[in-house]
């Protein structure tokens, strides 16, 4: 919930300005703190947009301006000597701009990011502000704004009807994939909310077919912020390859903003975090750093990349000295192979073996080596990134922790507990794992034949069940082969729905 993350901000704030008066700007509040925006034309947004260099603050940072010139390129648009299209008019093979669609997207279904929801539930009305800055650069009034969130959900909606703007909230199902581009608009458009498994430009086929304008939350804010300031005073803050500031989410309890181009470690400090064993950065999909790493970090992406690490959607995890870091890449890579799709093979697949090559590490039985060569195996083949993301934060973890994976090689332990200090959400009570009631176990290895997913056989025939939850897209098939095991043996424990487990 917003209500409860700490919110602070390093150098003056922007995005959380008025947060240390209100706990949420309606919109008198808003217009007290930020004014009311004018809405600069298509070509003069554009400039603005790529005078600061404007990024994307969802993970990827692809450049703001490249995305509002691709929508404009797939539509027509008044200038001095036409006259706008009426609605369903077309002037030549193109749309009318009013199909268009502007997206804010919400969806924060990674464990360890607050931000979005934070902007969402205190400052629903910068958000808007944003979008309907895009909007009426595009010639569209046509918005949408995705989100998980409850608290969200409720304050983007009073916002919406106290500016009286015919924009809608659409709920989504909070997944780690819920995310990702395709999957928002698959969402919005009433289909199965997960990513397409081909590649589609939303600029050119979007929310019901048409070109759409889809970003991050915090990057809407950014650009009302923009407009607000102007580029020059908005670059007055941040590097000057990087103007502005950023939202952190800093051990999923603390939002902070901060210059781009502000040392990880003075981040650390300002939240009175240390950093352990290790930080990661960019969240579950990002890299993690070692203590010399962290300490010539900076915020920016040419800063984290000399360090080998990256802002991503600016999620910052560091690890609690005196968990086994191993246990717990081994817990989030388990969470994440559950999370897929299932619609590849690096996701069906590849994602188990890169547990199963942990687990075999943890115990002393496999190297280094195998896990990278796991990792590797249909990288760049997926359906979206979820399996290249995953893997980078394994073989990250690899070089982060040297010193830890020694120990477990040599005696199949660190001598630490997992504690599960790296965030994840709260069990719905729905989850359920694969289990072997070895008292019957026989051997006959159907099991692994009709889910191989989750079950293998060892070298004597009998199943090793990989730890994890069961993944919503393989239900069917483990109640298939729970039904059908010869020995009665395989059983699902906990709560996977309809199951026909034998107890």
């Amino acid at each position: 919930m917003s209500s409860t993350i700490a919110v602070s901000n390093i150098g003056g704030p922007r995005l959380t300005l008025g947060f240390d008066r209100f706990d949420r700007l309606d919109l008198d509040r808003h217009l007290a703190v930020h004014g009311r925006l004018r809405a600069p034309a298509l070509d003069d947004l554009v400039r603005m947009a790529e005078q600061v260099d404007m990024r994307g603050r969802g993970g990827a940072g692809f450049p703001f301006a490249r995305k509002l010139m691709a929508v404009a390129a797939q539509v027509n648009y008044p200038t001095a000597d036409q006259t706008m299209l009426l609605p369903g008019e077309r002037g030549d093979e193109r749309g009318s701009s009013e199909d268009v669609v502007v997206v804010v997207n919400g969806a924060e279904g990674e464990p360890g990011s607050s931000k979005d929801k934070v902007l969402l539930g205190r400052a629903p009305h910068l958000v808007l502000d944003g979008a309907q800055i895009a909007a009426s650069a595009l010639g569209t009034q046509r918005i949408v704004v995705a989100v998980e969130d409850d608290e969200a959900a409720r304050s983007v909606r009073a916002a919406i009807s106290e500016r009286r703007m015919p924009a809608r909230v659409v709920r989504l199902t909070e997944r780690f994939i819920s995310g990702e581009s395709g999957a928002v608009v698959r969402a919005i458009n009433g289909e199965t909310p997960i990513p397409p498994g081909v590649k589609v430009r939303a600029a050119e086929s979007g929310v019901d077919g048409y070109p759409t304008l889809l970003s991050n939350t915090e990057t809407f804010a950014q650009l009302a912020v923009l407009v607000s300031l102007g580029a020059d005073l908005y670059a007055s803050a941040g590097t000057e390859d990087e103007p502005g500031t950023t939202l952190l989410t800093v051990g999923g309890t603390k939002v902070v903003e901060a210059p781009l181009g502000t040392p990880l470690q003075a981040v650390l400090d300002h939240c009175d975090v240390p950093p352990g064993p290790g930080v990661l950065v960019g969240g579950y999909h990002g890299m993690w750093l070692d203590p010399v790493g962290v300490s010539r970090a900076v915020l920016s992406r040419s800063g984290m990349r000399r360090v080998g690490g990256t802002v991503g959607a600016g999620i910052i995890l560091p690890l609690t000295q005196g968990t086994c870091p191993l246990g717990e890449v081994t817990r989030i890579a388990s969470y994440l192979a559950a999370q897929s799709a299932g619609q590849c093979g690096p996701c069906r697949l590849g994602l188990p073996d890169i547990v199963r090559a942990l687990n075999s590490l943890s115990e002393g039985s496999a190297t280094v080596d195998d896990v990278r060569r796991a990792a590797g195996i249909g990288r760049g083949r997926g359906a979206c990134t979820h399996p290249d993301g995953t893997a980078k934060f394994v073989v990250s973890a690899m070089d982060a922790f040297t010193e830890d994976i020694e120990l477990h090689r040599y005696g199949g332990s660190c001598g630490q507990s997992t504690y599960g200090v790296l965030p994840l959400p709260v069990p719905t009570g729905t989850e359920g794992r694969v289990a072997i009631d070895w008292s019957r176990c026989d051997g006959h290895g159907l099991c692994a034949y009709l889910v191989p997913e989750l079950i293998q056989l060892d070298r004597y025939g009998f199943p090793v069940v990989l730890n994890s939850d069961i993944p919503s897209w393989m239900e069917r098939d483990v109640q298939k082969a729970v039904a059908m095991c010869p020995a009665l043996a395989l059983r699902v424990t906990g709560g996977i729905p309809g199951s026909t487990a034998r107890r």
